[in-house]
């Protein structure tokens, strides 16, 4: 599967995703173990006015979100993998006015379990967060055909 699939892919999944919806999330990268997410700036996600500063939430569903679809870059097969246990850290605050990216990489993968770690970041700035994950594979059998076939593109 070459990186346009796979961007396709992700594109597709976060799209059926309302929380990822809301938030403007989009695609800038994915690669065969690895994925970058953008969370744009906007007044909706402001968690403290006085500052501007983004609001936590909105960085861990930023950093769940690219955690949990990296998968569809890693796997050659479409399956859907709940997050068991994601633990954030955070750095410090974003910057006001700036998006914030988050880049995952899947770094085990076995029968059950696929590991994950992500860097939340700005450009040219340091860290915001970082985080790892662990996802549940319940196997490409407990998908409906049609929801495969619309995040694949087509039947398998």
């Amino acid at each position: 599967m070459n990186d346009q699939i796979r961007r396709d892919r992700v594109t597709r999944f976060i799209e059926t995703l309302n929380q990822a919806r809301e938030l403007g999330l989009s695609v800038t990268e994915a690669t065969g173990h690895s994925l970058t997410l953008c969370l744009p700036y906007s007044d909706r996600i402001i968690g403290n006015p006085a500052t501007g500063v983004i609001h936590g939430g909105a960085i861990t569903t930023l950093m769940d979100t690219t955690s949990g679809s990296v998968m569809l870059c890693a796997l050659d097969v479409f399956e859907l993998c709940p997050t068991l246990d994601l633990r954030v850290d955070y750095m410090r605050p974003a910057e006001p006015h700036k998006p914030v990216y988050a880049r995952a990489e899947v770094y085990k993968i076995t029968r059950n379990i696929i590991f994950t770690r992500c860097e939340a970041y700005q450009e040219g700035g340091e860290t915001v967060a970082n985080c790892v994950g662990t996802f549940m594979r319940i196997g490409p059998q407990a998908l409906p055909t049609a929801y495969r076939e619309q995040i694949t593109g087509g039947p398998a």
